[in-house]
């Protein structure tokens, strides 16, 4: 039984999907305009982990994820710079696709555009025009009627501020200074817009997604999709306006539910010193291996704030070395130990996923794995090789649901050495073997300490001298 905390009934609810074994999740996508920041990293690997954990229980997933590609922000970019708008989208989608390859995120199986996507809008517009809760301006532009939908507010219950917010972007030929756009009109030289049915012009951000949920993922009855989900920043007014336009253009109810991931702030003087005070992912990846910060940033609740800090992070990596000191020690093992071992029932499968169903309790779930870690420890100091195989496979499990413990360890813990100077190590470690062998240990200690003050550790093993970064 999986539990979620429903955006729109402020409470944890237990999820019964639209169709018993499939689920259909929508989440929004970036705005293609500049470089992705960790926000969009954490909500992100937030979806990813739920994805994961509904497909664990069985569950087929279909998942879409968005991207804002036709927007005023990128339409200032490109006067900005003197870039075409398809060059500035095509390249920033891009980046952002590698970037989430880099912290393991899954690609959606639905990546619709809004300039893709123009059809359905404009047919999601005329149907609001034609039942009448839609109009146009003489200008051209065309708002929905917020007066119209009774229902308006119902998921944030923020109807006051939606007048408080249209009061600054108003527009004297609005019929309701809460009315939002659907249609904006071409305004000429250094506008985009293309041809639809209410003149030449672009969707506004709202209809876009509405538009996009009902072409790729809608299905008949109460409820377009089983999940809906976002940033906490999203609910108002860009869920809110989704919710009203699906609503009153198809009387359905957008999404049974809600799922809204919490704010990432940043300590602006920890950060300054290694990632150059940047919320960009880019900067954050040149200094730690996307698996190291997907680690970080999924290890705070996801509808809690998370302060990115340094030295959490750092907190976080030693965390996750853990995981990697247990597979190395369990490659060792069996490195020496050929024959095969009856692998044994425990309880960790129950217990971890059974944290993660509960609104994806994941501070339960990482002490459940600090306790597998140590008891599988404990076990191999007293040689209980029979136990290995089920270690493993709770090992496996926690990589395929958190995203985390796929790498090999022995490259694991080399992260961070170019391939130049870990040949240079590599020599440095023979040298040092050729003066063990004539038992000059001064020489030999003396590239020891040297690696050391360098941050690399050497380790003598039966099968060999190993090295990691430290």
């Amino acid at each position: 039984m999986i539990k979620i905390y429903d955006s729109k009934l402020k409470e944890k609810v237990v999820f019964e999907p639209i169709n018993p074994n499939e689920v259909r999740m929508y989440v929004c996508g970036p705005t293609v305009y500049d470089d992705s920041h960790l926000g969009h990293a954490r909500s992100a690997i937030v979806f990813d982990l739920w994805r994961k954990l509904l497909r664990e229980y069985g569950y087929k997933v279909i998942f879409a994820k968005n991207f804002t590609d036709i927007d005023d922000k990128i339409i200032n970019k490109s006067l900005q710079t003197g870039l075409s708008v398809e060059v500035i989208t095509q390249t920033y989608t891009q980046k952002y696709l590698e970037e989430m390859e880099s912290l393991g995120v899954e690609r959606a199986n639905i990546e619709p555009k809004a300039t893709q996507s123009l059809p359905s809008i404009c047919a999601m517009i005329q149907i609001l025009l034609d039942k009448g809760f839609a109009y146009k301006t003489q200008n051209g532009d065309v708002y929905l009627s917020v007066s119209k939908d009774a229902h308006y507010g119902s998921l944030s219950g923020r109807i006051a501020e939606a007048e408080s917010v249209s009061r600054i972007q108003n527009n004297e030929q609005k019929h309701d200074v809460k009315d939002f756009t659907l249609w904006k009109s071409y305004k000429g030289v250094g506008d985009v817009g293309y041809e639809s049915p209410f003149g030449k012009g672009r969707p506004g951000w709202h209809i876009e997604c509405s538009a996009m949920i009902q072409e790729h993922l809608a299905v008949s009855g109460e409820y377009a999709i089983d999940i809906h989900g976002g940033g906490a920043d999203l609910i108002f007014p860009h869920h809110e306006n989704e919710v009203a336009q699906t609503r009153c253009a198809h009387g359905q109810a957008l999404a049974k539910y809600w799922i809204h991931n919490g704010f990432v702030t940043i300590n602006g003087e920890k950060m300054a010193k290694s990632l150059g005070n940047s919320f960009f992912i880019k900067d954050a990846l040149k200094n730690y291996d996307g698996e190291i910060l997907r680690f970080y940033l999924l290890s705070t609740h996801y509808r809690a704030g998370l302060n990115f800090a340094e030295e959490d992070l750092l907190a976080s990596k030693k965390r996750l070395d853990r995981i990697y000191r247990l597979k190395k020690r369990l490659a060792q093992v069996q490195a020496s130990h050929n024959a095969e071992s009856q692998g044994v029932q425990d309880s960790f499968k129950k217990e971890f996923l059974g944290a993660l169903s509960d609104d994806l309790n994941i501070s339960k779930a990482l002490s459940v794995l600090d306790e597998l870690i140590a008891n599988a420890n404990e076990m191999l100091d007293k040689k209980q090789k029979n136990k290995i195989p089920q270690i493993q496979t709770n090992l496996t499990l926690v990589a395929r649901v958190l995203g985390v413990g796929i790498k090999d360890s022995l490259e694991y813990f080399k992260l961070g050495v170019s391939e130049k100077r870990r040949a240079e190590i590599e020599a440095l470690l023979a040298k040092r073997a050729e003066y063990k062998s004539v038992k000059d240990f001064q020489n030999a200690d003396k590239i020891r300490e040297d690696l050391r003050l360098e941050g690399i550790e050497i380790m003598d093993t039966p099968s060999g001298c190993e090295w990691e970064k430290i």
